[in-house]
């Protein structure tokens, strides 16, 4: 079995799960839009990711509606605190090269994750998607990068947080052609 045939059984078995425990109440599936207000845009100019310091609130205004409830949603996993490939906490951001080597994303499209176990990671930007209780929640955190230390702020964060990988990230900004970060378009076989 191919492995997009594979990780695309499994994102639907989860979805399915997903949307089984909503319809009970318990988790619901959300995507990056669901974390900003519903006024501000995804992006300036289409094709580009939205960053913090073009929206007038520096994209701090966060989605209280979703405060406390356990949600599940994919992205990008950064990782913050880790041991080898064994990851202790990481950043969940909505496209590859978020954080590190384009712009940060605003606040409000950043979820801190603490995993209920050391999640194994074998690359940045690894496409994962995590199930958990969503708190609103201004954190800043140390990312350690090659060219230094980078002050990363999220205006989320799931703890005890379960963690899959996934080979899909349905909401993913990609990158247009011509941009210079074009390389960090995942290519899929």
């Amino acid at each position: 079995m191919s492995k997009y045939v594979r990780s695309t059984i499994v994102l639907a078995a989860a979805l399915l799960v997903s949307a089984a425990a909503d319809a009970s109440g318990e988790t619901a599936h959300i995507f990056w839009k669901d974390l900003r207000p519903a006024t501000q845009s995804a992006a300036e100019n289409v094709g580009l990711p939205m960053i913090a310091a073009k929206l007038p609130d520096r994209g701090e205004t966060l989605s209280v509606n979703l405060q406390d409830k356990s949600i599940q949603l994919a992205g990008y996993a950064l990782p913050v605190d880790r041991d080898g490939d064994l990851v202790y906490q990481f950043l969940l951001v909505p496209w590859t090269g978020a954080c590190s080597h384009m712009p940060t994303p605003p606040p409000n499209q950043i979820v801190l994750v603490t995993p209920a176990h050391p999640y194994k990671m074998s690359e940045a930007y690894q496409p994962v998607a995590v199930t958990g209780a969503l708190k609103p929640d201004m954190e800043k955190s140390q990312l350690f990068i090659l060219d230094g230390v980078s002050v990363i702020q999220s205006g989320y964060s799931v703890r005890k947080a379960n963690v899959v990988g996934v080979d899909t990230v349905p909401d993913t900004i990609t990158l247009p052609v011509n941009s210079p970060w074009s390389f960090l378009n995942k290519k899929k076989n």
